[in-house]
């Protein structure tokens, strides 16, 4: 699978790019990950991707100018049809549901924005999925690209060293919170494991762990038993 992430601070990426799941993906084949400069096709003088709104208020916008080129750029690099992404507090929230529709794809180019965000015509002329990470505002869409390319890669074969891994996660467990896990040593500062994770009765610890899904649900996430 392919990600392009449009954005002012591309070196952002390179520390995340380099680490754990992410760069073993990358090295077998699995995923491929480009970041792209907004300001590599700015045409101006000083390279100016940004400008006042109209009518006045606080900060800037990115322009039309070098976002429309820079995607009409990235997304003719590959035949592989692309999902245009906009990371945008006012756009659908990422969750399991979604990240799962994403993993279908073939590939995802993903803007971030900066400062204030975009020129409204962004939106209007390109069309892109809107995806938010959440209820509150971050300083660009950087850190949420990542949190959408992290979750998205989960579900790639062969990403994971151990292909069942992802289907018992939270909200992947027919949409439950997972149930508790446990490792040795058996005690440890009075706390013990429970007896049955130790009975070697597959068909137990699987009833126990999906009550402890329901239990743990039910206690931190009412609204999911739904």
């Amino acid at each position: 699978m392919r990600f392009d992430v449009l954005t002012l601070f591309p070196e952002l990426f390179s520390s995340y790019l380099g680490q754990s799941i992410l760069k073993l993906a990358i090295q077998r084949g699995l995923v491929d990950v480009q970041t792209h400069n907004f300001r590599d096709y700015s045409t101006g003088k000083h390279s100016q991707v940004d400008d006042k709104p109209f009518g006045g208020g606080p900060g800037m916008l990115l322009m039309c100018p070098p976002v429309f080129d820079c995607v009409d750029s990235v997304v003719a690099e590959d035949d592989k049809p692309a999902k245009l992404i906009m990371m945008s507090p006012q756009g659908r929230t990422l969750d399991q549901s979604l990240v799962e529709e994403l993993a279908q794809e073939e590939r995802l180019v993903i803007m971030c924005g900066r400062y204030e965000g975009f020129d409204d015509r962004i939106r209007e002329g390109l069309q892109p999925m809107e995806i938010s990470a959440g209820d509150f505002i971050c300083n660009g869409g950087e850190v949420p690209a990542m949190l959408l390319i992290d979750t998205v890669i989960r579900l790639i074969p062969g990403v994971l060293g151990d292909e069942t891994s992802s289907r018992y996660d939270s909200f992947s467990n027919a949409g439950l919170l997972e149930h508790p896990q446990y490792t040795r040593p058996r005690e440890f500062r009075g706390m013990a494991v429970p007896e049955i994770l130790l009975s070697g009765n597959h068909e137990a610890i699987a009833k126990w762990q999906h009550e402890q899904s329901l239990k743990r649900t039910a206690e931190r996430r009412s609204d999911l038993l739904k």
